[in-house]
């Protein structure tokens, strides 16, 4: 049996298309969709940086530095955020699905099939918090989509306010996605389908507050290496 990979209808029709993923001898289509949707993370953040989002620690040197270092190091910023967007895309899609394929046997080509809907539900969600940066002011952690909003009003610690702003109503989703199909895929208890599942988006949300407190490491390393 041939399975040729459809996004939308493996979201509208999940439980049929699970079948036909898990009894499928040959996938198709699966790489066509991967140099799509790693495109569309590459313009989505390079969008993202045209509008300068996450630029603040370039403003701040926007009158100490000389125009044309400024202008250098928007440019380096810019790049650097197109490099992201690939990155990032490439690590959804493949990280996971090697831990899950080392850790259930399932097979990885059908893994990539779900990280690609993961990949393309994180990136929705980054399409519809843009305009809430642009026309409110609102930051990724505090997002009326995240719980970073109402972490906020229980302490001041950047730590979890970061940590609780990365986890978002679309990473629930996916987590209660990913599960689905990795339990329909798979002949793993449910419990450690569960439990490996949360594992990881743990250890996403940390790594996201870790990172984002030290934002500004990033923005010098791409400065100094303009110069």
């Amino acid at each position: 049996m041939i399975y040729r990979s459809n996004l939308i209808r493996l979201l509208l029709h999940t439980e049929d298309h699970l079948f036909r993923i898990r009894e499928a001898e040959k996938i198709t289509n699966a790489i066509k969709l991967i140099f799509l949707l790693t495109g569309l993370s590459i313009v989505i953040f390079g969008w993202s940086a045209w509008l300068g989002i996450g630029s603040d620690p370039l403003s701040s040197q926007a009158l100490t530095s000389p125009p044309t270092d400024y202008e250098l190091e928007k440019v380096w910023f810019f790049f650097g955020r197109l490099l992201y967007g690939l990155l990032f895309a490439l690590f959804i899609l493949f990280i996971p699905s090697l831990i899950f394929h080392a850790a259930y046997q399932i097979s990885y080509t059908k893994l990539l099939i779900v990280q690609l809907v993961v990949l393309l539900a994180m990136l929705f969600e980054r399409v519809i918090w843009i305009p809430l940066f642009v026309y409110a002011g609102l930051e990724w952690q505090v997002s009326p989509l995240s719980f970073g909003i109402l972490a906020s009003y229980i302490t001041d610690a950047p730590f979890f306010i970061y940590f609780f702003g990365a986890a978002s109503l679309f990473q629930l989703w996916i987590i209660f996605f990913q599960v689905r199909c990795i339990a329909s895929l798979g002949s793993v208890r449910l419990r450690w389908v569960w439990t490996g599942v949360l594992l990881l988006h743990l250890a996403y949300w940390v790594c996201a507050a870790i990172f984002s407190m030290d934002g500004m490491y990033l923005v010098d390393l791409i400065t100094e290496r303009g110069n």
